[in-house]
């Protein structure tokens, strides 16, 4: 059901900060910040060529990641991305296997454009998993 990696999603008290060391200490490919009110976060993109890595500030205090920093304030590993074909078929096999879909269970969209869900850690080791549609 799962495809490929998408994405790595590392939570950070500052993106600019942390995109400059992406960028400058390990030689990375890192774009511009893209502001996603929606889910309360600043992300930075770094393209490792078979896949990325998503640096997230909260924006505002609202935001989910505000939480993580408050418990881990150097920043660490937020959530892993998956790639599925159809993100429908496969929330519904995940709930009739046992698997909590987090929010309302429907989609939203991600910060590519396309739809995602999040799935409960508890139920993935301790891992936040997050689901794209590709």
């Amino acid at each position: 059901m799962i495809g490929r990696l998408n994405h790595v999603a590392i939570a950070v008290p500052d993106v600019e900060a942390a995109a400059v060391t992406y960028r400058d200490t390990l030689g990375a490919r890192v774009g511009a910040p893209i502001a996603l009110p929606e889910h309360g976060v600043t992300v930075v993109f770094v393209d490792t060529g078979n896949t990325k890595v998503e640096l997230m500030q909260p924006l505002g205090q609202a935001s989910p990641i505000a939480a993580f920093l408050d418990k881990n304030p150097s920043g660490g590993m937020h959530h892993v991305c998956y790639e599925v074909d159809d993100i429908i078929a496969a929330r519904d096999r995940l709930k009739a296997a046992g698997a909590r879909v987090l929010g309302d269970g429907n989609p939203k969209t991600g910060a590519h454009g396309k739809p995602v869900l999040f799935l409960h850690p508890k139920d993935f080791f301790g891992t936040l998993v997050e689901l794209e549609q590709v």
